[in-house]
């Protein structure tokens, strides 16, 4: 009889303890992120999306300039209130952020891409400054100010090519190529500088 009640005992005991624990783990798991969380999040999605060529330097400077604004409006809303932001604060970033988020999945999924397997020597180039910037993005070196100030100059060097190829039936000559790797060269090493200047996102 005592080893029944001890059964009852804890089935009871468990009944109640259980269904605390499973709540407090759901709230845990289902709270919303925090701003820097979904800042990092967005520069996550936006290096995915550079690494694996869904983003071309254009799209990929337009989010970042986006981001960057967004970042000073926070950062100037926090000057206003003694380095907190009020409810209304983050409403509003919250709302920018949604916008951003939704902007890095349509130009992530529409039909405008960086090549991610280029035969070129100046394709294979621009496929590993893309990689450069994407490493950049998603461990915090490249800021997202210097990140959209470096995918402009990608962005012209790429309409450059663009533009060259076309006007002599898809080829380089090697006048073109030196003028697009000199370029290339310099902002090779404008990436190493914005990666090693000790700011971080």
């Amino acid at each position: 009889m005592k080893h029944a009640k001890c059964i009852l005992f804890a089935a009871a005991f468990a009944a109640l303890v259980l269904p605390a624990a499973a709540q407090t783990t759901t709230n845990s798991t289902t709270s919303p992120q925090t701003i820097q969380q979904r800042k990092e999040n967005q520069q996550d999605r936006i290096g995915n999306g550079v690494q694996s060529g869904q983003l071309t330097a254009g799209e990929t400077g337009h989010l970042e300039k986006q981001e960057t604004d967004i970042n000073h409006e926070e950062k100037d809303m926090r000057k206003l209130d003694d380095g907190h932001l009020t409810a209304a604060d983050k409403a509003t970033v919250n709302q920018q952020q949604n916008h951003v988020s939704n902007e890095i999945y349509k130009d992530k999924h529409n039909d405008r891409t960086q090549n991610a397997d280029p035969k070129s020597e100046v394709g294979k180039r621009q496929e590993n400054q893309q990689d450069r910037i994407a490493q950049g993005i998603k461990s915090g070196q490249l800021k997202p100010g210097e990140t959209a100030h470096l995918e402009n100059h990608e962005a012209h060097v790429n309409r450059e090519v663009h533009r060259d190829r076309t006007a002599n039936g898809g080829k380089l000559t090697a006048g073109e190529k030196a003028r697009v790797n000199r370029q290339q060269n310099r902002d090779s090493r404008r990436i190493y500088r914005d990666k090693h200047n000790g700011r971080r996102a």
